[in-house]
């Protein structure tokens, strides 16, 4: 009885040991940590962009004015002396893109612009309806109005306190239409002297075509709320050459065709500011 008592006091005293370690290593554990699930929400989606640009340079590449001699028949292509071009220098645009992720998207936008173009020139071949043997010398002006479609494409470089820069080039059409150009013309003398008659105005229609267009485009964007982001770039763009004019009524009554007036190229610089509207 007595070894049956000696027993049973050993073996509680060995439970309780070992419930004792039990709870000093638990208590040795770390802190279990329930961490709750994190949702990124992707930058992937549709936007819509509203821009206006201020075009700080503007050039007309080559522009040429090509003379038609009724005497002879012939043609005489020359560039103008001096010319200008300018004029309204706002332009305003309209587009859809897709962000693809956090670092590329492209979009389609549409811009309409329009300038002016005056220009003078000299010739040995005499004015329209003037005396042979004579010269002429002039002025041109015409305005033009112009419509773009660019598909366009950006990388942006990171974001960094609601700042993302970016860059980008696009490829496109622009559709130029010229209105019709005004030239005054003065007979000059040369080997003969010019009459009371050989100074004139006249007006010749404005031709109008699709040309080729580039696009290369930097700026910065910023997070002006959770779907807005205010845009402020620039954006450099050529327009291929094309026939700006054709000649006048009294020149095709002397046998003239084609065009008069036809230029290599017109380049822009705008600056650019606009909202882009996300979807997500």
């Amino acid at each position: 009885m007595i070894r049956f008592d000696a027993f049973a006091a050993a073996m509680l005293l060995t439970a309780a040991a070992a419930g004792t370690a039990g709870t000093a290593f638990a208590g040795d554990l770390p802190p279990e940590i329930n961490v709750g699930e994190v949702s990124v929400k992707e930058a992937r989606g549709f936007y819509g962009r509203a821009d206006l640009g201020y075009a700080i340079d503007s050039n007309l590449h080559g522009a040429r004015a090509r003379a038609y001699d009724a005497t002879s028949g012939d043609y005489d292509s020359e560039r103008f002396d001096s010319s200008r071009f300018g004029g309204n220098d706002f332009s305003g645009g309209l587009g859809v893109g897709y962000q693809f992720s956090d670092l590329i998207r492209a979009d389609v936008t549409g811009d309409l612009f329009r300038g002016d173009f005056s220009g003078r020139f000299s010739t040995d071949a005499p004015c329209a309806g003037g005396s042979a043997g004579t010269g002429c010398s002039g002025k041109t002006t015409a305005s033009f109005k112009a419509g773009s479609l660019l598909a366009n494409a950006y990388v942006d470089l990171g974001t960094v306190a609601g700042f993302t820069p970016y860059i980008g080039a696009g490829l496109g059409a622009t559709r130029v239409s010229w209105g019709d150009a005004r030239t005054t013309s003065s007979c000059v003398n040369s080997a003969l002297a010019c009459g009371s008659g050989d100074s004139a105005s006249a007006r010749s229609s404005g031709e109008a075509d699709w040309r080729l267009t580039y696009a290369l485009m930097a700026g910065v964007a910023y997070q002006v709320a959770p779907n807005v982001k205010l845009d402020l770039g620039y954006r450099y763009s050529h327009i291929a050459g094309g026939d700006m004019f054709g000649y006048s009524a009294a020149d095709t009554a002397a046998g003239a065709s084609g065009t008069m007036g036809r230029n290599g190229g017109m380049a822009r610089q705008e600056i650019r500011v606009g909202l882009r509207v996300s979807s997500w």
